[in-house]
């Protein structure tokens, strides 16, 4: 995409929303069955379409209230071979799939804003295994072999970007950020962490971002934290030192309980989402260049909401 004021990469002082928890709130508060936790099946009725729309229009109504940005996920988190297989679709299917979750995106944008420059269609990529584990660990190498057919479907489709999402070791966020760059894609990382603030491999965040950065040549535009509590994390995010300043986008849970025990509830955790509100206005105010905020597991259009309260006023310039 080029032009227009909400061109990307975006400038430092452009601020962008995005949705919450796609999946928790499809689950379980409207009631969608999504077998392996997969929204792209969705896509393929009319029904599904409609009800993936319907989830999004508020956060994208929001966003052009504020006067401020706003970046369109497609729905393929789980668009990958390994989960593919799980729902029985084919690795060849899987790249229609994805190119069409594009083109999804792309229509419900022309359909729900007047000004196409101020949404951006993000192609989301997870992780090849489970979001909370480490497990199908790869290398660098092979992490952008296996993943590198979703990115070019994302290009093929004229995606604005790729983002990495809930990343939780730095080879398979390597190598993704590697097939972006190969594909000619901007590509955003955003990692996950335990209550600890360290990755789920044991790797601290400082180390994932600056061995990602090194080792791709500092091709990510930026990254993001995202499938965590503020709680989780805010002691890891040191003030005034280098690496945090490439954090950019911060995308949290609703509930401070850890993975596992998210992992095992069976139902929803929605937290405080004005208390939660407060934790993104303050860590703004340590973190000036926050500037992507959004919401995970458990959060709604409610949290959403309230960080535009709490960091935003109504002209839509960043507090």
């Amino acid at each position: 995409m080029s032009g227009g004021r909400f061109a990307f990469p975006p400038s430092q002082d452009a601020v962008f929303l995005t949705d919450g928890g796609l999946e928790t709130t499809l689950v379980f508060l409207d009631g969608v069955d999504l077998p392996c936790f997969a929204s792209f099946p969705l896509l393929q009725s009319e029904e599904g379409r409609m009800k993936l729309e319907n989830y999004f229009k508020p956060y994208i109504r929001t966003a052009v209230e504020r006067d401020v940005g706003f970046i369109l996920d497609t729905p393929t988190w789980r668009a990958n071979p390994d989960w593919g297989a799980k729902l029985d679709v084919s690795p060849e299917a899987l790249a229609e799939v994805n190119q069409d979750a594009v083109r999804w995106a792309a229509g419900l944008r022309d359909r729900l804003s007047d000004d196409r420059e101020r949404v951006l269609i993000n192609g989301v990529v997870g992780p090849r295994g489970d979001g909370y584990r480490v497990d199908a660990q790869m290398s660098a190498e092979e992490a952008q072999a296996y993943h590198a057919p979703q990115v070019e479907a994302f290009r093929e489709a004229d995606a604005d970007m790729v983002s990495a999402v809930t990343m939780n070791y730095a080879e398979e966020a390597i190598g993704i950020a590697r097939a972006a760059e190969a594909l000619g894609l901007p590509a955003v990382i955003s990692f996950t962490v335990e209550t600890d603030g360290r990755l789920a491999s044991g790797e601290t965040l400082r180390s994932a971002i600056e061995r990602t950065d090194r080792e791709t040549g500092h091709s990510p535009v930026y990254y993001m934290i995202n499938c965590a509590h503020p709680t989780h994390f805010d002691d890891a995010l040191p003030e005034g030192e280098a690496w945090t300043r490439r954090i950019r986008g911060l995308r949290a849970n609703a509930s401070a309980k850890s993975h596992a025990e998210l992992d095992e509830s069976t139902e929803l955790d929605p937290g405080d989402p004005v208390d939660l509100a407060r934790r993104y206005r303050d860590l703004r105010h340590r973190m000036t260049q926050l500037s992507v905020l959004g919401g995970c597991c458990g959060t709604d259009h409610r949290h959403i909401a309230a960080i535009c309260e709490a960091c935003l006023p109504a002209s839509g310039r960043a507090v």
